[in-house]
């Protein structure tokens, strides 16, 4: 049985993210995106240690760019030779899961949570957690955002500012507000 809201949370069902285990949880994740951000240019290796241990799992040769901020660190798995660039944010309620050599531009944004459409469920807190899944070798361009429960295949190349709202296959090239695919020139 699901009873607490990190249960609920993980379970992928409704759950109050105003919550005191929760906000635990998340404050431990700004210590050490706080740890990783502050970091001199010259001790900066591939994060912070204590980011990096907060992580689900992290590959080798990882490049975060400070400032990158995630909301519980815990959810998040990145394959090696991942890179983001300054200003990232993964709000990462439900598993985000990143594919080897995969790249990402300043200020990209991964959200998992999907707040409750009714107003009074909303201002209770009430979310719902939906996994993100990015392939291998894929190139998310700056300022893009990709929202909950969104999956992008191997080898796609997601095109600056564009907002991810459906899934996009291995290989493709999607652009715009909402992303819809190009043809390769």
């Amino acid at each position: 049985m699901v009873s607490s809201e990190l249960e609920k949370m993980r379970a992928g069902h409704w759950y109050s993210c105003i919550d005191p285990e929760l906000e635990a949880l998340r404050d431990r994740a700004r210590k050490a995106v706080h740890a990783h951000n502050t970091m001199a240019p010259q001790e900066r290796g591939n994060m912070a240690p204590a980011l990096k241990q907060l992580m689900a799992s992290v590959g080798n040769d990882v490049y975060l760019e400070a400032p990158f901020h995630c909301a519980y660190g815990m959810n998040i798995i990145l394959g090696n030779q991942v890179y983001f660039n300054a200003g990232c944010t993964i709000l990462d309620t439900a598993r985000v899961s990143i594919g080897d050599s995969s790249m990402f531009g300043p200020a990209v944004q991964i959200y998992c949570a999907e707040h409750h459409k009714e107003p009074e469920k909303r201002a209770a807190g009430l979310e719902i957690a939906k996994p993100v899944t990015i392939g291998r070798n894929v190139w998310i361009g700056g300022g893009a955002i990709i929202l909950p429960g969104i999956a992008i295949g191997d080898n796609a190349i997601v095109g600056s500012g564009s907002v991810v709202t459906r899934n996009v296959v291995a290989g493709a090239t999607v652009v715009g507000n909402p992303a819809r695919q190009i043809e390769p020139n």
